[in-house]
């Protein structure tokens, strides 16, 4: 009866500072990848990742200011021509697809989670987008994003951009949609109002990154066509992060995502 109310409550949000509605999350199976195999296409579900709680912090940290550093460097290689923005997508991409999710592979999942540590406290799907977003230099509430619905969230990281929205009756048709609307580089995907994710695409394969509460009951990455949160959703909102010009630039001015 408990995870029933769950479902019917909304997106994944936590308490502070005060939230005004509660949305629910969505569903997923796969076990998360460790760190030296993040960049390999060839997911399995069962690599779980694992690491020393005190290294993994003074990692995350250093992490962060490398991400710092990586702006300020794109955005002056950007004013002096030695790079086009094609390279700032690239960058950015890999930066924190790369170098700053893997750090909460196997972070748990709670309802209220809003740990800022990897794998110390819990975090919800809401929380993991803005907190990762954030930790990669984004200027964002990450609890006023958190705590928005899904399609709200995808407005939000949008920043006036494309929200692409795919209703479907069968997972295959929305597998198949989405597939067509996507190229290489990740995105924001929300599951009607249940759930919130990243959507990576590489080398022609979806992945589904996000904090889930099934098995195993924290982040972790799957493909899509596996997840069993993206099968139980008819609706998703999509939006470009990789390709969003709009918010590259806010990332490189320091500007506010609003």
């Amino acid at each position: 009866m408990f995870f029933s109310l769950l479902l019917t409550l909304g997106l994944l949000n936590d308490p502070p500072p005060k939230i005004d509605k509660v949305v629910n999350h969505g569903v997923a199976t796969e076990k998360p990848l460790p760190l030296k195999e993040i960049n390999s296409i060839n997911v399995s579900p069962n690599y779980i990742y694992k690491t020393d709680l005190d290294s993994i912090v003074a990692s995350y940290a250093s992490t962060k200011v490398n991400a710092d550093q990586l702006r300020l460097r794109l955005k002056e290689d950007l004013r002096m021509g030695t790079i086009s923005f094609d390279n700032i997508k690239t960058a950015f991409t890999n930066q924190l697809v790369d170098k700053i999710i893997p750090h909460w592979y196997g972070t748990p999942w709670s309802f209220g989670g809003h740990t800022t540590i990897p794998n110390q406290g819990k975090i919800a799907c809401g929380y993991f987008i803005s907190t990762t977003l954030r930790d990669m230099g984004i200027n964002l509430n990450r609890y006023k994003l958190a705590q928005k619905s899904p399609f709200d969230e995808a407005k939000m990281i949008s920043c006036g951009s494309e929200i692409k929205q795919i209703v479907q009756d069968t997972p295959e048709k929305a597998l198949e949609e989405i597939n067509g609307l996507t190229k290489e580089g990740l995105y924001f995907i929300g599951f009607d109002e249940g759930h919130v994710g990243y959507l990576l695409k590489r080398e022609g394969e979806l992945f589904l990154i996000h904090s889930n509460y099934l098995a195993p009951v924290a982040v972790c990455m799957e493909t899509l066509k596996e997840s069993r949160v993206f099968k139980r959703f008819t609706k998703f909102h999509l939006v470009a992060i990789s390709h969003n010009e709009a918010l590259l630039q806010r990332w490189l001015d320091n500007g506010t995502v609003l």
